[in-house]
């Protein structure tokens, strides 16, 4: 019988000195951003900064009575939705055919993980040149088969804009890990599957997904928060919001409304919603889906 093996510290404090680098980095760039959020989302201030008075809950009464922001929930969800499924879907489906590759396996990764390095702006300023409509890459191709492509007017080609350069950009990330989890299943259970008579949907099916399911939700819950935060940098790029507001997604509105319009008490009030619908959104994941995850 195998016995479990604890670390034990001889000194009380030398656990506390450990883990202190991180609990520093947590505190300077979570709670001390997150508290001076949720201070400033009940004040309100001039468009110079000079005086401050505090208003209590009206930023977010306000917010609730703001018919752009209400949609910037439905446009928010919408994206999120297709980043997250998409990426994950076309990760795996890379990840299964890098996993199968014998040639020149090394140059096909490493090919797949470049995105990876692109900045979030980068990656958006490189879709919108493909897409600008006419004399883009791809938007003149789009042409030359019949379809007009102008995501300056076509909220749809907007939305389908931010959403392939978001999933771009983070599909090496999902790539990567599901690689990691496909390489530490077992290659016996698949033979023996294989020697049943299983074809390779059904193996893939029964055995393969089920024990990625670990690696599955974790990047599921990473997608979300991606969405949510990190594509910022890729709508203001590519779309700045636009058509009017069809693509502007919550943490872009929350940019806007701060420092282009100057209201810092409403862009504030609108950051503590958003991340109390991350937080809600996470412990959600783990309260339910999680239940599914087979580990």
């Amino acid at each position: 019988m195998a016995v479990e093996k604890r670390v034990r510290f001889k000194s009380a404090w030398l656990p506390w000195v450990l883990v202190a680098p991180q609990m520093a980095i947590v505190l300077v760039f979570f709670f001390w951003p997150a508290a001076q959020a949720v201070y400033q989302s009940v004040l309100t201030q001039d468009a110079f900064g000079t005086s401050t008075e505090f208003v209590g809950m009206e930023n977010f009464q306000r917010l609730w009575n703001d018919a752009s922001y209400l949609a910037s929930f439905k446009t928010t969800a919408l994206f999120s939705i297709l980043v997250a499924v998409l990426g994950l879907s076309i990760a795996l489906l890379l990840a299964v055919m890098a996993d199968r590759v014998v040639r020149a396996a090394r140059a096909y990764k490493t090919l797949l993980v470049w995105p990876y390095a692109v900045a979030p702006a980068v990656a958006g300023v490189l879709w919108l040149f493909m897409f600008a409509s006419p004399m883009g890459v791809v938007a003149y191709a789009l042409q030359k088969v019949g379809l007009e492509w102008n995501h300056l007017l076509n909220a749809d080609h907007a939305m389908a804009l931010i959403v392939m350069a978001a999933v771009w950009k983070q599909i090496s990330y999902n790539f990567l890990f599901f690689l990691a989890g496909l390489q530490s299943i077992p290659r016996s259970l698949i033979e023996a599957a294989s020697i049943d008579g299983a074809s390779p949907w059904h193996r893939f099916w029964t055995i393969v997904f089920p024990l990625l399911s670990p690696t599955t939700f974790f990047l599921l819950v990473i997608n979300v928060i991606y969405a949510f935060f990190e594509t910022f940098a890729i709508v203001d790029a590519s779309t700045q919001g636009g058509p009017g507001k069809d693509t502007a997604i919550l943490v872009y509105k929350v940019y806007y409304d701060g420092f282009k319009a100057l209201d810092m008490g409403g862009s504030a009030a609108q950051s503590v919603v958003l991340m109390i619908i991350v937080i809600t959104l996470t412990v959600l994941q783990f309260r339910f889906v999680e239940k599914k995850v087979q580990y």
